[in-house]
């Protein structure tokens, strides 16, 4: 997924990082030092002051590589959080955990391997934020299909002391998690049909490449078709996101749209790239399994494909005959 308006150098930059540390245990230490750990940070407090265009960038570029660390839950979620409530934001690593009543919270993504969790839960009506140490909770760890952490957590609420944020900013959490497993997914899905244009391109059976014969080029054209409509439909939600600074009152719609496509899109890329890989696409040795499966594992978190189409369901249904027009074209 190449984000419109970053410029060539920058995304070329962030591909020859991962591409050089993609597997080194420096690679967060050396995304520090280029100031990429909290790249939409304000300038005054450390960050790099950049935005959501560039994050999506570097995020994708991160996903491209097969890198797993919390870029998106460290800057995009916790620290942007933490900025929102007045409260500073150190280098330490973190993720965000919203707890229930009961002080508990499951598949919390990058628990047992952050140093602080933003914690968020019900308090006075409302919802308190902390920046409370790791080792103040107890952790339990779990992992997604792709061995990315996502741990239960439990805190004991009496003990913690935050600051009271509104409502308002804890559904503009939910949208920027949401947007962000979108934007992940729909780099795993282009770079599942970058493989399967290579493998087919490359691979011959009787006397000629894979991509000569009909069927695979149906299965090629649906890849991309379904990746495609993906990248569009969170393009969109990810350009009026930035425009407004989250606050279009069309972007939880947009949002919604964006991961219904990359949700469904994924089952047909899926699918269709393992199919023209045959059975070499099954094994671990070869790279496809790493971005399939991603997809699979991405597309289920923070809202599950049926949630939101049943979100998209009752905003059309809401807006009746009259008014759904002006929700598809605000």
């Amino acid at each position: 997924m190449t984000t419109p308006g970053v410029e060539p150098a920058l995304a070329e930059m962030m591909d020859a990082v991962f591409a050089e540390h993609g597997r080194d245990a420096e690679l967060w230490r050396r995304l520090d030092e280029l100031g990429l750990i909290r790249l939409t940070g304000a300038e005054d407090s450390g960050g790099s002051g950049a935005g959501w265009i560039e994050a999506a960038e570097l995020l994708s570029a991160a996903v491209r590589h097969g890198v797993r660390i919390p870029l998106a839950e460290h800057d995009l979620l916790a620290c942007w959080l933490l900025e929102a409530a007045g409260v500073g934001c150190d280098t330490a690593t973190r993720t965000v955990c919203v707890f229930d009543e009961r002080g508990l919270a499951s598949d919390v993504p990058w628990a047992s391997r952050t140093e602080r969790i933003v914690a968020v839960w019900p308090r006075d009506g409302g919802h308190a934020v902390a920046d409370i140490a790791a080792d103040h909770v107890t952790i339990t760890p779990g992992a997604n299909m792709i061995g990315e952490p996502r741990d239960g957590v439990a805190a004991d609420l009496t003990t913690l002391d935050g600051v009271l944020v509104g409502d308002e900013l804890l559904a503009q959490l939910r949208l920027r998690s949401a947007l962000v497993r979108s934007i992940q997914v729909c780099a795993a899905l282009d770079r599942a049909l970058e493989l399967s244009i290579e493998h087919t391109t490359s691979r011959q059976q009787f006397g000629r490449p894979l991509a000569k014969f009909q069927a695979v080029q149906h299965q090629i054209a649906d890849i991309a078709a379904e990746a495609a409509l993906a990248r569009s439909a969170t393009e969109s939600a990810l350009s009026v996101a930035a425009a407004s600074h989250w606050s279009s009152p069309s972007l939880e719609f947009l949002v919604a749209v964006a991961r219904s496509c990359a949700g469904h899109a994924t089952t047909v890329v899926v699918r269709n790239a393992h199919q023209v890989h045959g059975a070499i696409g099954t094994t671990r040795e070869h790279r496809l399994h790493e971005f399939t499966r991603a997809a699979l594992a991405w597309r289920s978190e923070y809202g599950s494909v049926r949630h939101w189409d049943r979100m998209l369901t009752d905003m059309a249904v809401q807006s009746g005959t009259g008014g759904l027009w002006s929700l598809i074209c605000p």
